[in-house]
């Protein structure tokens, strides 16, 4: 019998929801655009079993995928549990076997040494696969469609590297994916390797590379020429997992480093940037590099936004140090020494989860959105996420113009990561729709929103409405139907 812990991450509005199934032609509330033909695939952690400890985190939940897939104005849901070596064994345990979040050091006897990945943090779609994506693990193939579990990957034998991100990036000139993973050699470690893989799945580029320090490499970003990774001081340690704290927490003194990777070059090429002061830095909104002048687009915040991976040193979280704001950092290649150029303050919305039309990554990008936290609106509902933050708008920034649009989603509601659809193939950068869920944390529905994304302030042109509240989620992304089969 099923029984979870009477704890901050299973009660309220982070209670596991444990449901699949699939529901044909969801209620629209609105007009679905007709020419949208393909699939928002999301995923949020979801614990199948009660955990081994009742304090765990909620990021260590199973990957339950969310398929939202649109057809001739209407659309469909489904959704399934990744089925990961740690769901599988569970479930044939009948109780959890694997242990607290990052620490092995915690997991039963007879799964020692199995991999340990959740598949609960992002989804794309690559070579007519999804992507299910947990960066302490390989990545985990599923059908797109069907959602039914394969396996995990090791691109035909080819990669050598144990991990892969959770954010990849697809090059729009040539449909490469490109990716990383970090401790590739085992827990803990300094390795790490950049990723090319083409667009029919066959791994072209493994480059092995060394941080100055362990730290939760959880985004990067990519130029037409680069490859660009910042070191933010999330850490950890042998001593820590022994001691049986939070896998990360957060060290003011350590330097924030911006490693640059030449795309075709190896280790020997990279260069290290000193970032001016330590501050936080989780997701990257896109990178562009103009000649030798290398941009990364970030939300940064001065200090620690992750209560739940606290100070190393003992510090209370501060949750006014803890707001972040999109930030411009600029390095020169052709300089001789490790100064950035350049820290640009881009906006004052406090937001993350930024993302662009996915047509313009690796370029200079005109169009940006994020989840934005606006205190000036009321919030009337029982609880946030997981990181306690409120966001309750999504904001649009005009890099162009500096013109700034926002929609709330009202007094009860929290909004999850958008994702952006282009209106046509070829339609103008930033013309198009976002998709994002709403949800609504006092009446327990969530509601797929689609807006048009260069005018957001006027609200949802459709909603799809759930006969239930999903789950806080973390990452998803639009696919197009024609990506939806391998290539021939």
């Amino acid at each position: 019998m099923a029984h979870f812990p009477d704890t901050p991450g299973f009660t309220g509005v982070l209670r596991p929801v444990r449901f699949e199934g699939d529901i044909f032609d969801l209620e629209i509330e609105g007009d679905v655009p007709d020419q949208l033909h393909g699939s928002f695939h999301r995923v949020h952690p979801d614990a199948q079993l009660p955990p081994r400890f009742e304090n765990d985190q909620f990021f260590n939940g199973d990957g339950m995928v969310s398929l939202f897939r649109f057809r001739g104005g209407k659309i469909d849901f489904r959704q399934r549990y990744a089925g990961t070596d740690k769901f599988r064994l569970e479930r044939e345990a009948g109780h959890a076997l694997f242990g607290a979040y990052r620490n092995p050091l915690t997991d039963d006897e007879t799964v020692k040494g199995r991999i340990r990945g959740t598949a609960n943090t992002n989804v794309i779609v690559h070579a007519g696969k999804l992507l299910a994506l947990k960066e302490d693990s390989p990545a985990l193939i599923m059908d797109p469609l069907t959602l039914e579990t394969e396996g995990y990957t090791d691109w035909g034998g080819k990669m050598q590297g144990q991990t892969f991100t959770a954010h990849p990036k697809i090059d729009p000139a040539t449909g490469n994916m490109c990716a990383f993973g970090y401790a590739t050699k085992g827990l803990l470690t300094r390795d790490m390797a950049y990723y090319e893989i083409s667009p029919a799945g066959e791994l072209l580029r493994e480059t092995p590379f060394e941080v100055p320090y362990y730290c939760m490499m959880h985004d990067f970003g990519v130029t037409e020429d680069y490859a660009v990774f910042h070191v933010v001081p999330i850490v950890s340690s042998r001593e820590r997992l022994e001691a049986g704290l939070p896998h990360f927490g957060f060290d003011t003194t350590k330097p924030v480093w911006l490693g640059v990777l030449p795309r075709r070059g190896d280790a020997r090429d990279m260069r290290w940037f000193r970032a001016p002061s330590t501050v936080f830095a989780s997701h990257v909104m896109n990178a562009f590099n103009e000649g030798t002048k290398v941009h990364f687009d970030t939300p940064v915040a001065k200090n620690n936004m992750f209560p739940f991976f606290p100070d190393v040193h003992g510090a209370p979280f501060n949750p006014q140090e803890g707001q972040s704001f999109l930030t411009r950092w600029t390095i020169d290649m052709a300089s001789n020494g490790e100064a950035f150029e350049s820290v640009e303050r881009l906006t004052d919305m406090f937001g993350e989860f930024p993302r662009i039309d996915d047509r313009y990554a690796t370029r200079r990008h005109r169009h940006g959105w994020l989840l934005v936290s606006d205190f000036s609106k009321p919030y009337e509902g029982p609880g946030g996420r997981a990181s306690g933050m409120v966001m309750n708008t999504i904001g649009h920034h005009d890099f162009e113009s500096g013109a700034e649009k926002k929609w709330w989603a009202g007094p009860e509601t929290i909004v999850q990561e958008p994702a952006f659809i282009p209106r046509t193939p070829d339609s103008p950068e930033g013309d198009g729709y976002l998709v994002a869920l709403a949800d609504n944390m006092v009446t327990n529905y969530s509601d797929l929103v689609i807006l048009d994304a260069q005018r957001i302030d006027e609200g949802p042109i459709a909603r799809a409405k759930l006969p239930f509240r999903l789950r806080s989620g973390l990452h998803g992304n639009w696919a197009d139907e024609s990506k939806l089969k391998p290539a021939a």
